[in-house]
């Protein structure tokens, strides 16, 4: 879900739909990798969140502009009647790692690029009582009790929607799933069924644009018989190819597919949102 920074052409970003806003404070945060931090954040607040039957749940996080005096408490979609449009906070979408009621805790993991985007340098330099404003949640997928087996493939951004959905898997479940990733650094612990062979794909500097060692990995892999059901996200254009390799080449029906690009490489979230709309931006 995180999104390079530069875009060729100027795109109107769609209007934002109104959802329940949750304003909660950071109270931990972990180095899960050296391009992934997670940031635990809680609060009274998370007491009215209505969570989904999701593994991919995700929210819209807002991010206030420094500098801008914003009316307390901030209500991220009132102020659009009453601020001009530059001054409306940016919005980054992210998976929830994990949701803990009891606790009043939530879990988001960033991937982080050094000082690259708006939301990983958020994240790495998060703090204990920092203000996180989000609004959600949304998401459908979660894995469907009939297949006969799983395949889940994805990049960084996908990784906590598809460690989610792993978790949830009844333990007999076979399946592959395949994780690509920058480098060997970047692996992270999973908890998968004894069935289910996890791989670790390494881009090992390549830019998303120039990689293809998840598609080669997929397209590759063994491709057990029966029923199955795939969750595939990444990169909009890797996804794109690998669209076509599971309804062309493998015959699949929709129903069997959840398939999206979580982001496009070259694009900010606000470019990448209005191209959804697009040509450009349709993967189904």
């Amino acid at each position: 879900m995180n999104t390079a920074e530069s875009s060729p052409e100027t795109v109107v970003a769609p209007a934002v739909k109104r959802r329940a806003q949750f304003t909660l404070r950071v109270l931990r945060t972990e180095r899960l990798s050296p391009h992934m931090v997670r940031v635990v954040a809680g609060g009274p607040d998370l007491a009215r969140f209505e969570a989904k039957d999701a593994t991919d749940m995700y929210v819209k996080i807002h991010f206030l502009h420094p500098g801008v005096d914003y009316a307390e408490p901030v209500d991220v979609f009132g102020l659009r009647d009453s601020m001009p449009r530059e001054q409306w906070p940016a919005t980054r979408t992210y998976t929830l790692r994990w949701v803990d009621m009891a606790a009043q805790e939530v879990a988001i993991d960033f991937v982080v690029h050094g000082a690259d985007g708006l939301a990983g340098p958020w994240a790495a330099a998060a703090a204990p009582g920092d203000r996180i404003i989000f609004s959600g949640p949304g998401g459908a997928y979660r894995p469907d009790p009939d297949a006969d087996w799983f395949l889940f493939a994805g990049d960084e951004a996908a990784l906590p929607a598809i460690a989610a959905a792993l978790e949830a898997l009844p333990a007999d479940a076979v399946g592959r799933a395949y994780l690509e990733v920058d480098t060997a650094a970047d692996v992270q612990p999973v908890s998968a069924p004894a069935g289910v062979a996890v791989a670790w794909l390494f881009r090992d500097g390549a830019t998303p644009a120039d990689s293809t060692v998840l598609l080669d990995a997929v397209a590759g892999g063994p491709w057990p018989a029966g029923r199955v059901d795939a969750f595939v996200h990444g990169e909009r254009e890797y996804m794109k190819q690998l669209r076509d390799l599971l309804f062309k080449q493998r015959g699949l029906e929709r129903a069997q597919v959840s398939l999206s690009g979580y982001w496009a490489y070259g694009r900010t979230e606000d470019y990448f949102q209005a191209e959804k709309k697009q040509p450009i931006g349709k993967i189904l």
